[in-house]
């Protein structure tokens, strides 16, 4: 009877566990783009970017709202495309679609996980590298548990795609 209620519980934490990976990261996204259309998150990513090697050239090419904006959509984008998984084992072509928006999702952590390095903060108070300060440090941190989620969306999406 253990075993019984062992396996169950294993798989109904499975179940759990991939609704609230998949949900909680679309809605990551989905939450953290809508807020870059506002002129507070868009001023707040501008360090991040123009100290940047690999983005703060877009600043040549955008204004700051624009390009907060133009991420912004990206990223609600890409969180849809996560939450497509949901139907995916219905219509295999969402499995695609999905894997394909955990993907780009996790080509966009990497980018923001490069932004630790390139931005300005370690805290000086603790003798600098590696005591991370608040912003960008501790605040970019997190990206690395996202981009281990999109990898896990994006091998899920493909199973359900199969």
């Amino acid at each position: 009877m253990a075993l019984l209620n062992y396996h169950t519980l294993r798989r109904r934490l499975v179940v759990a566990s991939k609704v609230v990976m998949r949900f909680g990261l679309a809605l990551v996204l989905i939450w953290i783009g809508a807020m870059k259309y506002t002129e507070y998150e868009a001023s707040g990513i501008k360090p991040l970017v123009e100290n940047s090697p690999l983005m703060s050239w877009l600043y040549d090419i955008f204004s700051v709202s624009g390009f907060a904006a133009l991420l912004g959509a990206f990223e609600i984008t890409i969180g849809v495309l996560i939450a497509l998984g949901f139907a995916a084992g219905r219509l295999p072509v969402l499995g695609k679609l999905s894997a394909l928006g955990s993907a780009l999702a996790g080509l966009m952590f990497l980018g923001t996980l490069s932004f630790i390095f390139s931005t300005p903060g370690w805290e000086p108070s603790l003798g600098g590298f590696p005591a991370l300060s608040v912003a960008p440090g501790q605040f970019l941190l997190k990206d690395i548990v996202l981009l281990g989620a999109s990898l896990w969306t994006a091998a899920d999406s493909l199973e359900m795609a199969r």
